[in-house]
């Protein structure tokens, strides 16, 4: 038996605006000419499907967020940004500068990863992934748990001089700046070893510029997370403003379903038939426990994240009143106009084809790149030496660094003149991950240049594997051969 929810006992919790159904108010403003809301918003805890995916999704993140900086890789922290020495260690790999290109190329991949996504599914980075989401509803769980429910945190606020108000707050706000401080450490910890900075930052010995950098992050936390919340979703990310270009009436979004919704059953007026009234009840729910605090029976708004929250919520009541689930729902515009759902279309094969074009392109080049870097310059202080014996000498500064996570024997030799040798070492050993300095000379007779610069090279060979092999390219000067 069908049995209604009072509305007193869902809607007593009045920080949201009633909703008034357009059949009751024909002239009444339409849902896109709505203002944001700029003020807080409470948002209502609910659980449910989605928000275990959410709440897995959000803690599983903070915890390789949180962790990565505390696991080593051998000697080294296992992500660590050394920018003193512009090295990037990235699990096994060491990149330098000059590997930035890869970072690019990374960050262009997560682009179209991000717009294939967004193709398919919408907003689901945004309710499950986005790092101001993921410290958001960290917060809002904080803040749930010490000032209570909705309606109670309602009340505190109209009636803020009482002592467990305060107590509540303070605490509330205590909890809010440890995860911030957190956060800011964390981050420091990919740039600088997390175990010597905690140690520094209890012996007050910590370094200037690394003190400024977790102020930083501390405050932009606290401010982000605690504070501002939807504001930076409605008013700083970009990515609300331009999402609109990558969806179609195929793209998966959190939809409300208006044919069976409608009309809804709040105040069913005499002499309508049941058969007439929609299944929704107008309890608000959907708007009570949305993070932005928007309508989604009001249609698809740029404000809303994809989190899923209402769907939740409106299950639980459809579930109580005993209707089908899904009156929202993660559907289609072509799904609610009984049309067939097309997934592969020509958008999709398009970001799927240049996404899957540079993974293997990047793969490539990863195989291909020699763990093996080489800077030569010439030294400057002299061009060239000439000796009794009518031999000339050329001074060159190598900067060797090994790249590979052993260490290597590597043979050095030179090729481009007749008679070109090198003077002193040609064997030299690095240690994994090592950079090794050296100056190298070379030599051959005068006779055997024709003009003053002659194009020559410089091999690095590793013994122990052929393959990593370097040619490195510069120049032998000398007097004219005429």
């Amino acid at each position: 038996m069908t049995q209604r929810i009072p509305l007193q006992d869902m809607t007593t919790e009045a920080a949201v605006e009633h909703h008034t159904p357009p059949s009751k108010s024909p002239n009444s403003q339409s849902p896109s000419s709505k203002p944001p809301k700029l003020g807080h918003i409470y948002v209502r805890e609910i659980s449910g499907f989605f928000q275990r995916i959410r709440r897995f999704s959000n803690w599983l993140l903070m915890a390789l967020y949180f962790g990565l900086p505390w696991i080593n890789w051998g000697d080294r922290p296992l992500v660590w940004f050394d920018l003193s020495a512009q090295e990037f260690h990235l699990f096994a790999a060491t990149f330098y500068p000059q590997d930035f290109i890869l970072l690019t190329w990374i960050l262009v991949l997560c682009a179209f990863g991000l717009f294939l996504i967004t193709v398919v599914a919408g907003r689901v980075w945004c309710g499950y992934s986005c790092p101001q989401s993921v410290w958001t509803f960290l917060f809002i769980w904080f803040e749930h748990r010490l000032e209570g429910p909705r309606h109670r945190r309602i009340r505190r606020d109209k009636a803020p001089g009482r002592l467990d108000t305060l107590w509540r707050k303070t605490a509330k706000h205590a909890a809010w700046l440890l995860i911030a401080v957190a956060t800011g450490i964390a981050f420091v910890g990919y740039f600088t070893p997390i175990r010597a900075l905690v140690v520094d930052m209890f012996t007050l010995d910590m370094h200037p510029l690394a003190l400024f950098w977790i102020g930083f992050f501390t405050l932009f936390t606290y401010l982000n997370a605690g504070w501002l919340r939807h504001q930076v979703c409605l008013h700083m990310c970009p990515y609300a403003r331009f999402q609109s270009a990558m969806f179609d009436a195929n793209t998966l979004i959190v939809s409300y379903d208006a044919a069976r919704g409608e009309p809804r059953r709040n105040s069913p007026q005499k002499g309508v038939e049941a058969t007439r009234i929609g299944d929704c009840i107008d309890c608000e729910l959907c708007v009570q426990v949305c993070p932005t605090g928007i309508d989604i029976r009001d249609g698809l708004q740029y404000e809303c994240i994809g989190c899923a929250a209402c769907i939740d919520a409106c299950d639980s009541v459809m579930a109580r009143i005993n209707k089908p689930l899904g009156l929202i729902r993660y559907t289609t515009e072509r799904a609610l106009a009984g049309k067939t759902t097309r997934f592969w279309r020509p958008q999709l094969f398009a970001y799927a084809a240049a996404l899957l074009a540079m993974v293997v392109l990047l793969i490539g080049f990863l195989n291909a790149r020699v763990p093996l870097d080489v800077d030569i310059a010439r030294d400057r202080q002299a061009l060239f030496e000439s000796t009794a014996e009518g031999r000339l000498i050329n001074y060159y500064n190598v900067t060797l660094r090994n790249q590979d996570g052993q260490a290597h024997h590597y043979a050095v030799s030179a090729a481009g003149l007749p008679g070109l040798r090198l003077q002193g070492v040609d064997t030299l050993e690095v240690a994994a991950f090592e950079t090794r300095s050296l100056r190298l000379a070379l030599t051959t007779d005068a006779d055997n240049l024709s003009q003053p610069s002659h194009p020559i090279e410089l091999r690095f060979i590793a013994l122990d594997d052929p393959s990593i092999t370097k040619v490195s390219e510069t120049r032998f000067l000398g007097p004219s051969g005429e």
